[in-house]
């Protein structure tokens, strides 16, 4: 970990490098107390997909760092308790994410990490999993077209909170479920950078999909080594706001998702913002369990194990098909390369060598002709001597009818 925060730190600020504050540093406050959310009991559609206490005995996420970069998350969640690290808040300038406005952050969390409880029904696919909060916005696209309200995040500070977490925030996986509709060479570069160091980047693929909407390409999902996530219902089918393209490489239940309201009890919603935790939560399985794996080979293996879209191939609303951890976790893959084609023969011979050797085969082969030939010959000669000599005794009459020969 020590070299992936050297490798990262080159290319961010002295102001991005500060160090992340102790856990017990306070994180700026609300000015909206949380509303009182009722307890799910009800076990959600997506964990009896899933099947979390199924996965456990491969991988809980356990030393693995998920980094959130979103709205921040509220760390005093029953759920969620000795589960939050310190973080950073970048829309702030605070040095702690463990607050969370809008709850956006926080159920992106709990969908990876909720511990189980009792009297609830939601679990995290990965409860073992540490959470570092990054807060870069209170809207769920950075560039003011979410429906949050609060401030958006703009694309430097977005590019600092992936920085950050791939630097000093030690992440091993990075959740985006925050959507910019514009390149950024900035926010680009990061991805890049992180992706080097060997952090797992995942990210939304938006929710501007619908027939009368412009389902424009998403940022960061469509920029190299990102896995794009799009969102599926419990039926299976895709969500028609979910947007769809070549940015999608897999997708997840994102339509009535269960997870953590802000304070405490649960809450549901729709959004590819809900799908992309589900893979994020995966990758971080996998990272316990193959912890040699780079991010492309942990992309590999997630794409690879997803059950497949519809139709058998992969289509730009599901991508490669539904994530599925358990596959993800348990199955074999093939190399990760094509089988290297054989060798090419090389001659080492003098090619003087090479014609003698020719010369001497032709001539042997014209040999065996001439004395085939001159067989025949013989063969002829000794017929023919033999005819002349039963002619003369027979005075060169014809053979006698009665088959004897005069004497």
């Amino acid at each position: 970990m020590q070299l992936r925060r050297m490798m990262v730190a080159a290319a961010v600020s002295a102001a991005v490098l500060l160090p992340a504050a102790p856990a017990h540093a306070r994180a700026a406050p609300c000015q909206n107390p949380p509303g009182v959310a009722q307890v799910s009991k009800a076990q959600p559609y997506e964990e009896r997909m899933f099947a979390p206490a199924r996965l456990a005995p491969f991988a809980t996420g356990d030393g693995v760092r998920v980094a959130v970069i979103d709205s921040g998350v509220d760390a005093g969640h029953p759920q969620l308790r000795d589960q939050v690290a310190a973080g950073r808040d970048f829309l702030h300038g605070e040095p702690n994410g463990r607050q969370d406005c809008i709850g956006h952050g926080t159920a992106v969390a709990s969908i990876i990490a909720a511990r189980p409880a009792d009297g609830a029904g939601l679990r995290g696919l990965a409860p073992g999993a540490t959470i570092v909060p990054i807060r870069v916005s209170e809207q769920t696209d950075t560039e003011g077209g979410g429906q949050s309200g609060g401030e958006p995040a703009d694309p430097g500070r977005f590019a600092d909170a992936i920085d950050w977490a791939a630097g000093p925030g030690d992440a091993d996986v990075i959740n985006m479920s925050l959507v910019m509709t514009d390149d950024d060479s900035r926010v680009r570069d990061a991805v890049a950078r992180a992706v080097a160091a060997g952090v797992v980047v995942v990210a939304a693929a938006g929710n501007h999909g619908r027939a009368d909407e412009t389902n424009p390409r998403p940022y960061p999902a469509s920029y190299p080594d990102v896995i794009g996530v799009g969102a599926i219902g419990a039926n299976g089918v895709a969500g028609d706001f979910s947007q769809h393209g070549d940015w999608v490489d897999v997708t997840a239940p994102g339509v009535q998702v269960t997870f953590a309201a802000r304070g405490s009890g649960h809450a549901r919603g729709d959004g590819t913002s809900y799908a992309t935790p589900f893979v994020s939560a995966t990758a971080a399985l996998i990272r316990q369990r193959f912890p040699a794996l780079t991010p492309a080979q942990v992309a590999r293996r997630i794409i690879a194990t997803a059950d497949p879209a519809p139709g058998g191939r992969r289509s730009d609303r599901y991508g490669f098909g539904v994530v599925n951890p358990y596959r993800a976790l348990t199955e074999t893959l093939g190399p990760d390369r094509a089988p290297a084609p054989a060798p090419a023969v090389v001659h080492t011979e003098d090619p003087a060598a090479v014609a003698l050797t020719a010369r001497r085969a032709r001539a042997q082969d014209l040999s065996l002709i001439v004395a085939a030939a001159g067989a025949g010959i013989v063969v002829l000669v000794v017929v023919a001597a033999a005819a002349l000599r039963r002619g003369r005794r027979r005075g060169w009459r014809p053979p006698d009818p009665a088959g004897t020969d005069p004497h």
